[in-house]
């Protein structure tokens, strides 16, 4: 049931990715173009999921097993520091490039978009030099 429940989870985000735009790089793209022609449409669908996402996690936090029975796992770390801001700096550099985050990348993929395979290989390729750098630090 929880395979199941993942897999309808994940294809209902794929498809608000695409309904919402965020899989389409031109308008996400179009957005963070503050000086030229700016799109602000995303801001209302980031607005909305940062809505749903704080009262996800109010609940998440309250809770020790999913409505699945399986075990909550909510993020630790709380502080800010140079690691996180350079990840986020990083993160914000390749989503303006490449107008592609992790998730609308791999719904663009899936469907057959070519700049998207290009973003999947490099982000890949930059969670396994991530990867190593990890192994090495003591």
């Amino acid at each position: 049931m929880l395979m199941l429940s993942s897999l309808l989870a994940g294809l209902v985000f794929g498809l608000g990715l695409i309904v919402s735009g965020m899989a389409n790089p031109a308008k996400v793209l179009g957005f963070l173009d503050l000086a030229g022609s700016w799109d602000p449409s995303l801001a209302f669908v980031m607005a909305g999921a940062i809505a749903v996402g704080f009262f996800a996690f109010l609940l998440a936090k309250k809770r020790r097993l999913s409505l699945l029975g399986a075990e909550m796992k909510l993020p630790a770390a709380g502080r800010i520091d140079r690691r996180l801001m350079a990840g986020s700096l990083l993160f914000g550099v390749g989503w303006g490039l490449a107008g592609f985050c992790p998730g609308p990348g791999l719904v663009a993929l899936g469907m057959g978009e070519p700049k998207a395979a290009v973003f999947v290989l490099a982000m890949l390729a930059g969670m396994a030099t991530f990867e190593l750098i990890e192994r090495r630090r003591p």
